[in-house]
């Protein structure tokens, strides 16, 4: 439920994956299984994916699972565009990310978590390092109090610009000295500002000297630096800035000039609404960003690219013609390059800032293509991308001859397992509104049997379900398959990809619609004569949580029901959440004007009909939907003798996002759609594994 609006390498080393990948597969004469939840927690995605500029090579990002450290990580990884060999450049045992490559093409830039190298770097706070594109030791430029966030190469090749929290002032250090720890709400802010460094300068021998002091560019307290970029010149900085980096201050986002040589700081766009992501032309005079164009409800209105000039001027929207999120990439010669979501799909597209004309950019074979990076001439392209059923991969080419080359091999992950197949479906929700989803099947489906229908429900509410493989997160959804269920992972209204009026069917109307679509489509699949309309259960995790809250207090119809960080009463989530804006953009009201509206989207209000069995898990610590909603859903079905368990991840915010506590969730809800939908005991608790023995490579013995 987050606003939509909205960054170590080492030396080069040939290590074996943290994963034994024979532990994956089957022996050969025995019949494929699903992979455990351990197997599916250690699966490793591809993403980030950055080329060189002259298109030869591209690095780009693969996680890893350390059971060890608890921790999800990130490597870095780069592949030859030409022979598709790729090797590890990051081992570390720590997160490396967001690589850059300089523009001359002689360094990389990254981001990590790393020990860092420079004398009283604060402790696994996030730096700034580089090193030399054809390999060598990298070298920490950065040892910032509070880390840095995103950072962005100048064209020369010698500097480069990043973002960071300033160092604690000492009148909050005095503070704390003499009161301890605490907090003033909406007060206490630390504002992020943009810094410069210089590259260390490198002697003969190939030795760089030690990394200068960064310089602060901007140090007001009246607004707090997001996206930035530099002019093609190198002596200007556009940037999106807002009045706060409060989640609640989005709105006041803007756009802002600064030019090097002075330091002097200029608004030049103001629109009430969210402008963000600024990118210059190639000749540097107009710059293009991304933006609600002043729409009051900007939480589910399309964002726009627009451009104004440089030195200030009238903005002018130039995608009007696209109906969906503008993501904007890069200003080419050609024209603007941006992506965005048509349906279940997401696709390149060039965009004529003259005359606002559209162009999409055909990747075969990746339906579902993101993460767009352009080599310097614009010839080159990488991506990641995906059809349907197949694991996302990341992919390079020419961006004019339509043959990209695959440069991965994620999707081996599960050659060795059975895997569901996805597939389409669409029918008319209580409204006629059509609605889509995606619908897993196990490998041998019969339309002449009838199985058991598990509904997954997607978080947001703008999010969206594509019938593409991953490994499973939260719910056990392979295993399920295997073990004889349907899954539907419903596109319900408000979901992105289908267009701005889609998005906001759901305005004054959340959970209530949202139902309304999920159990059409629930009848849909029970009309079609292979669902058995005794065994259906619903599940989801924020907003999908919250529906299937609804579904538990508004159906008999389910047997089980898994309420993963939802919502149960829309003013206890207004008056404690860190993003309050939500309900006020989605019901138009706060609960003190207009209570009604805020009662009847409240799955709370409807508890006297519940009667679905209901597994409550929420973090501990969830700023953004609260665990009070939790103890409220939980408590009101206890009152009145509906069978509940809550489980509470303690340190946790919204997701759960370490590897032990993903497999409690998922373990949890195997238990317990097992017990509800096929009759298997119900455990009390979990059972604790064993310690596993490690091998040298670091893989769990199996």
């Amino acid at each position: 439920m987050n606003p939509r609006s909205a960054v170590n390498i080492c030396t080069c080393a040939s290590l074996a994956l943290a994963i034994s990948w024979a532990a994956f597969g089957q022996s050969s004469g025995s019949a494929l299984k699903p992979p455990t939840i351990d197997q599916s927690l250690e699966m490793y995605s591809v993403s980030s994916p950055k080329i060189s500029p002259d298109g030869t090579r591209v690095i780009y990002e693969q996680t890893r699972t350390n059971w060890d450290a608890n921790t999800f990580e990130t490597d870095l990884w780069i592949a030859d565009v030409g022979t598709r060999e790729r090797h590890l450049l990051s081992a570390t045992g720590h997160s490396c990310n967001s690589a850059e490559w300089s523009p001359d093409g002689k360094w990389i830039a990254f981001a990590s978590d790393r020990p860092g190298a420079l004398p009283k770097s604060p402790e696994g706070k996030r730096q700034l390092w580089i090193m030399p594109a054809n390999g060598g030791e990298a070298q920490q430029l950065t040892k910032m109090e509070k880390g840095v966030g995103g950072f962005v190469w100048a064209p020369d090749s010698q500097r480069i610009a990043f973002s960071a929290e300033a160092p604690e002032p000492k009148t909050m250090k005095d503070r704390k000295e003499s009161f301890g720890d605490y907090q003033v709400i909406h007060a206490d802010y630390e504002m992020s500002h943009l810094w410069l460094i210089d590259l260390p300068k490198v002697n003969v021998a190939g030795r760089a000297s030690a990394a200068p002091e960064p310089k602060e560019l901007t140090k007001e307290d009246t607004f707090s630096v997001e996206e930035f970029s530099f002019s093609p010149d190198g002596e200007k900085i556009a940037f999106s800035a807002k009045k706060d980096p409060d989640l609640i201050s989005e709105g006041s986002k803007d756009i802002y000039f600064m030019a090097l040589s002075d330091g002097k700081v200029k608004k030049i766009v103001d629109t009430p609404g969210p402008d963000s992501d600024p990118k210059w032309s190639p000749n540097g005079k107009q710059i293009a960003y991304v933006t609600s164009n002043g729409a009051k409800y900007f939480f589910y209105a399309n964002q726009k690219i627009a451009v104004v000039n440089a030195d200030s001027g009238t903005p002018r929207v130039v995608s009007d013609a696209f109906d969906e999120d503008a993501e904007l990439l890069r200003w080419s010669p050609e024209g603007i390059y941006f992506s965005g979501l048509q349906k279940m799909s997401s696709a390149l597209y060039l965009l004529d800032p003259q005359n606002a004309k559209l162009k999409k950019i055909q990747m075969p074979g990746s339906e579902v293509a993101a993460q767009f990076n352009f080599s310097k001439d614009f010839k080159q392209v990488t991506y990641r991308g995906a059809g349907a059923n197949q694991y996302a991969e990341i992919f390079a080419g020419e961006i004019q001859n339509g043959a990209p080359k695959k440069l991965t091999a994620a999707g081996e992950q599960e050659s060795g397992f059975t895997v569901a197949k996805r597939q389409v479906v669409r029918w008319k929700s209580e409204d006629g509104t059509e609605i889509e989803g995606v619908l897993y099947e196990p490998a041998d489906f019969s339309s002449s049997k009838k199985y058991p229908l598990l509904v997954v429900i997607h978080g947001g509410p703008t999010g969206i379900d594509m019938p593409l493989l991953n490994a499973d997160r939260y719910y056990p959804i392979e295993r399920f398959v295997a073990k004889g269920a349907l899954i539907l992972r419903p596109n319900y209204r408000g979901s992105a990809g289908y267009g701005e009026k889609f998005r906001a069917l759901n305005v004054r109307n959340l959970g209530v619609g949202d139902y309304a679509d999920v159990i059409s489509g629930v009848d849909y699949l029970i009309s079609q004569g292979f669902v058995d309309k005794d065994r259906v259960g619903s599940m989801g995790w924020s907003e999908g949580g919250y529906i299937s809250a609804f579904i538990t207090t508004s159906s008999d119809r389910f047997k089980a029901v898994s309420v993963g960080a939802g919502i149960s009463d829309w003013m206890t989530y207004y008056a404690n959440t860190d993003i309050t804006p939500f309900t006020p953009q989605y019901l138009r009201a706060t609960p003190w004007d207009d209570p009604e509206v805020y009662r009847v989207t409240s799955p709370i209000s409807y508890i006297s009909k519940a009667k679905t069995p209901t597994l409550i898990q929420h973090g501990g610590s969830d700023h953004r939907v609260p665990i009070a909603n939790g103890f409220e859903l939980r408590q009101a079905l206890e009152d009145h003798g509906v069978p509940v368990k809550m489980v509470v991840y303690d340190g946790f915010g919204h997701p759960i996002n370490k590897p032990r506590q993903q497999r409690a969730v998922m373990e949890e809800n195997e238990n317990w759609f097992a017990h509800y939908i096929w009759g298997d005991p119900l455990a009390p608790s979990l059972t604790p594994r064993p310690s596993e023995k490690k091998d040298e490579k670091g893989a769990a013995a199996k």
